[in-house]
């Protein structure tokens, strides 16, 4: 796949500027981290080029300075909110994030449970976690938050939640997903870190909107997409146009709380270092896009990918016509429609042809394979042998896994394990072919070929199942689907 991004660049030049950040406060300084620590696959879909580990790697230099505070709401305990790209729920990966970071030598301070307000299974959160040793806090919802200004800067506001302990003098303030409240989390830290006579500073380290973007650059506009459940939207900084004369992108809500962080450094130190939500941030990835073109296209193909996302989820219950309607308009903005998607257009068509279900898959150099549902297979594992046979230089007449070894596969799904869907499936595929290489020179050099997959594009005519679903993950295939749900 073609790079669009600087990935060096950006590792030389981001850590630079947070360490001129950390030398502008005194004795500690709360870095909010918003999107993902690592694994922040989103970056490296819309900016091909960005490693998803590349804020972790940062970090590590940082590593003896700082300690790691993790943010969970209460209202995604309760409604048990997933993570769309690893499929957990966000109280499942606080625990995964806090095992990764100890893992790699990075110090894991405590868990804040924010917007509380007596919520049971937030307060059976807590008490498991404490179970386990991990130190918790409650950060309770502020009743007006974020425009009142005057109680949330008050014992009855910020001075209401628990002071969280820390022990170093950076502080990175994390979560799952976004949403979480990170940033009111560290204006409570403030505001609690002054009444004990210790003076802290707070950043911002943001990927997206990029601040040096136009406001709809497709980067942006896919920014907006990834969060439309949270209504988020991309807007002109006023307080930096105000100061600087400049034009830069921000999010409404950084721009509705910086009237609050406005406050709070004015109690502190009699004035705010900065004059915009630009200032805060420390974003430098913008100064890191090698070539535009790249971007935008890789942009556009992840608000088609959201869009189809949102359309299943909406099919299954997991999301609202809003969050729908709002990516579609958000595909107007961009000038696209579905029919931009290579792989759509080519499973519609292969589909039209079969009169099945049917599916397809653009690789590396544009070439697309197309497969249809049969029998024997599902449309998902007819892809994967296509592909393979494809990539490995095979005939595509040759039958990688003979009948005779799929029918019995068939009868034990219907007959023992009382399965209604006899087509095997993407994962019982692959551990065919597995098989059979042992014997099959043609099975092992399609085996081979596998990791070519990695970053390819693909589109189903029918819901996935989740097992399908899992392994498209798995094998780095970003695999989108029609809302229609299996016969």
């Amino acid at each position: 796949m073609k790079h669009g991004f600087d990935n060096n660049k950006y590792l030389k030049i981001q850590s630079e500027h947070i360490k001129e950040r950390i030398g502008q406060f005194g004795d500690k300084l709360y870095l909010e981290f918003g999107g993902k620590l690592f694994d922040d696959y989103h970056a490296s879909r819309v900016l091909p080029g960005f490693q998803p580990d590349s804020k972790l790697k940062m970090l590590m230099h940082l590593k003896d300075e700082a300690e790691i505070v993790i943010v969970i709401s209460a209202r995604d305990i309760e409604k048990n909110k997933v993570r769309g790209d690893l499929g957990i729920t966000y109280d499942v990966d606080v625990l995964r994030l806090r095992e990764e970071f100890i893992l790699r030598g990075l110090m894991v301070g405590s868990v804040v449970i924010t917007h509380f307000n007596g919520q049971s299974s937030a307060i059976a959160y807590r008490e498991r976690l404490e179970r386990m040793g991990i130190a918790v806090y409650y950060h309770y919802t502020i009743e007006g938050y974020p425009t009142n200004v005057a109680l949330i800067d008050s014992d009855e506001g910020f001075g209401r939640n628990d002071y969280v302990q820390t022990e170093r003098p950076l502080v990175v303030v994390t979560a799952p997903g976004p949403g979480s409240g990170k940033m009111a989390v560290c204006l409570s830290q403030l505001y609690q870190e002054n009444k004990r006579g210790i003076k802290a500073g707070y950043a911002k380290f943001e990927t997206f909107p990029v601040w040096n973007l136009p406001l709809k650059h497709p980067v942006n506009i896919a920014y907006e997409a990834a969060t439309a459940d949270l209504n988020d939207v991309n807007m002109i900084d006023p307080f930096h146009l105000e100061a600087y004369g400049k034009t830069t992108v921000n999010y409404n809500r950084d721009i509705e709380i910086f009237p609050v962080l406005n406050a709070i450094f004015e109690g502190i130190y009699g004035e705010n270092p900065y004059k915009s939500p630009t200032d805060m941030g420390v974003n430098m990835a913008g100064f890191c896009i090698s070539d535009d073109d790249v971007c935008a296209q890789a942009s556009k193909d992840e608000i088609i990918r959201r869009y189809y996302t949102a359309l299943c989820n909406l099919a299954n219950g997991k999301s609202s016509e809003n969050e729908v309607g709002k990516i579609a308009l958000l595909m107007k903005q961009a000038k696209i429609s579905t029919q931009d998607r290579r792989t759509t257009v080519a499973a519609h068509r292969r589909q039209e042809l079969e009169k099945c279900p049917a599916s397809a898959i653009e690789l590396s150099d544009g070439t697309i394979i197309t497969a249809h549902a049969s029998d024997l297979l599902g449309s998902s594992a007819a892809l994967i042998l296509n592909v393979l046979k494809h990539l490995a230089h095979i005939d595509h007449a040759v039958k990688l896994i003979p009948q005779e070894m799929i029918e019995p596969i068939q009868r034990t799904k219907v007959e023992l394990l009382h399965g209604h869907n006899p087509r095997l499936h993407s994962d019982e595929t692959l551990v065919a072919l597995s098989m059979l290489s042992l014997n099959d020179e043609n099975c092992r050099r399609a085996l081979a070929a596998i990791p070519q997959l990695q970053g390819c594009q693909g589109h189903a005519t029918e819901m996935l199942s989740e097992v399908d679903r899992k392994i498209f993950k798995k094998l780095g295939i970003g695999m989108t689907s029609d809302p229609v749900k299996k016969q």
